[in-house]
């Protein structure tokens, strides 16, 4: 078990590192050598070191301290002591490191910047540390004050590109802003994957051939609730089966075509999911399982 662990930990850091290491190449191959900013910490650092000449490590090694003080109230003391020393590495890496002027196309700057910052970002997020401090200030508001944290950042955000405008230029605020975009999609795309995923509610009398199309067909599992119907204007009741279901969305338009052609009047619901975990799912692309998954669930029937 305690070799379990350690064995964990250290992927945890290594993908850290890599994290910090992809980090470092947006600032010091991108956005440092062209005057750019990002939002959050990041941005603040990035924005003082423009204006000051101050060295960005040192800044931000500073300018995380309070977040990281925020910090000992809301998360947990592993992710600070995490967090704490990936800011750290951070700031030396970029010291360290060293880059040639990859291209000087301020949107390639802007996008390839925000990919490569994003990427080390998510990277260090999923594996327990924070590399930039302005989530953490979102939870400690939240917790304080109720506001949303999307709320908090979107406005910590809004402030520091209105005084990237007035003190540098408009030129530089929009290229940060879209700096920002594409930083923020890549963490949502490094934390929750590429996959994306909906799912299905499906009420109908054909329950049991719809779900055997769809297991055949497309190889998802689906769990079968027994419901009863009529509790509308007819005021009649009759028991049926429920179907509740998860899917890829690039087979949202196949779901519906299977469902249809058993059932026309079936009563479907769709809705995003945020996170999937065990089940079937993790197989779906894998046609030799999904089939055998298929015929098991016929022959339950």
């Amino acid at each position: 078990m305690r070799k379990t662990q350690l064995l964990n930990n250290i992927k945890e850091y290594l993908q850290i590192f890599a994290g910090i290491i992809l980090a470092s190449i947006g600032l010091k191959a991108f956005l440092l050598p062209n005057g750019f900013l990002d939002g959050g910490v990041t941005g603040i650092a990035l924005l003082l070191s423009r204006l000051f000449d101050i060295d960005i490590s040192i800044l931000l090694l500073l300018c995380s301290i309070p977040f990281l003080i925020a910090g000992i109230y809301t998360i947990s003391r592993r992710i600070l002591i995490k967090s704490i020393i990936a800011i750290t590495l951070l700031a030396i890496s970029i010291v360290v490191e060293s880059f040639p002027v990859i291209t000087e196309d301020k949107l390639l700057i802007a996008i390839f910047g925000g990919l490569f910052l994003g990427a080390g970002i998510g990277l260090a997020i999923r594996n327990g540390a924070v590399l930039d401090g302005s989530e953490i200030l979102g939870v400690f508001i939240y917790d304080r004050f109720g506001i949303k944290i999307g709320t908090t950042i979107l406005i910590f955000n809004s402030i520091l590109f209105s005084i990237t405008a007035i003190a540098i230029s408009t030129e530089i605020a929009m290229y940060s802003i879209l700096t920002y975009i594409v930083t923020a999609k890549v963490i949502d795309l490094v934390i929750e994957g590429f996959e994306d995923f909906v799912g299905f509610t499906i009420v109908s009398r054909e329950a049991i051939q719809i779900e055997r199309k769809l297991s055949k067909e497309m190889g998802v599992g689906a769990t079968i609730y027994k419901g009863s119907s009529g509790y509308g204007s007819s005021g009649k009741q009759e028991e049926l089966r429920i179907i509740h279901t998860v899917i890829n969305r690039i087979d949202i338009r196949k779901t519906y075509r299977i469902i249809e052609d058993v059932d026309q009047d079936a009563f479907v619901v769709e809705f995003d999911v945020n996170s999937v975990k065990g089940g079937v799912l993790r197989r779906y692309f894998d046609k030799k399982k999904s089939k055998n998954l298929a015929q098991s669930i016929t022959n339950d029937l």
